[in-house]
């Protein structure tokens, strides 16, 4: 039983505890260190180089065979059709594998197949550094080039490729993976009034022109419309 006014009132209050406050809990983002990989977005220089040496081959080689084939069908030991349809077919994969695997290079999707490349065209130009040296199949070099120098020269591009996609900084560029392609809306979606405003426009523009230009040459004679001279003709 309460015997003062202080325990009645703590008999029919309850009773206000204050907890003590806890400091809030800061999250602070770990340091990178040197085994996190770190993401960049642009590619280094050595993968640039590479990818750019295969897309130039690819045109190399485009320009020596669209030069090239009437020389190849002229020569006394014309080849058969069969062996000028093969050897276009192989010239174009050729190609095509050069600017692909660069282009893959680029965008980070691989090496393994510009490596692989690199590889048979040095085995390539072994065999036929070994075939113009046993035979007089490729006698009379553009330009007086010694076999030796033409060798070194031709051996530079994929002993280029190699060195270049070996390197450390094209090895973690390929490890990130392909690069991710940003969505973005589409802009005649979003504007489809002006774009619908802009087409009718240009329509209008170009039916004028039709309609009221004069034409300067032809049969339908001088100071007569476009649509004159169509229908005259």
């Amino acid at each position: 039983m309460a015997i003062s006014v202080l325990d009645v009132r703590d008999t029919f209050a309850p009773s206000h505890v204050r907890a003590p406050q806890r400091p809030a809990l800061t999250v602070v983002p770990a340091a990178p260190t040197a085994s996190s990989p770190v993401t960049t977005r642009r590619p280094p220089l050595a993968v640039l180089a590479a990818g750019a040496i295969g897309i130039l081959q690819a045109v190399g080689l485009m320009a020596t065979a669209l030069t090239g084939i009437d020389n190849a069908l002229k020569t006394p030991l014309r080849p058969e059709g069969w062996m000028v349809a093969v050897g276009l077919l192989v010239l174009a994969g050729w190609i095509v594998l050069c600017a692909g695997t660069g282009a893959a290079l680029i965008d980070g999707a691989g090496r393994t197949m510009l490596v692989n490349l690199a590889y048979g065209e040095i085995a390539l130009i072994a065999l036929v550094a070994v075939v113009a040296t046993a035979t007089p199949l490729f006698a009379g070099l553009p330009a007086g080039i010694p076999l030796p120098l033409l060798v070194l020269m031709a051996l530079a591009v994929p002993v280029g490729k190699l060195l270049l996609a070996g390197s450390p900084s094209a090895t973690a560029w390929v490890a990130q993976g392909p690069r991710t392609r940003e969505r973005r809306p589409d802009p005649v979606a979003a504007h489809r009034l002006l774009a619908t405003v802009t087409l009718g426009v240009i329509g209008l523009g170009l039916a004028a022109v039709a309609v009221l230009a004069p034409v300067q040459a032809g049969d339908a004679g001088p100071g007569m419309t476009a649509s004159d001279a169509v229908f005259h003709g």
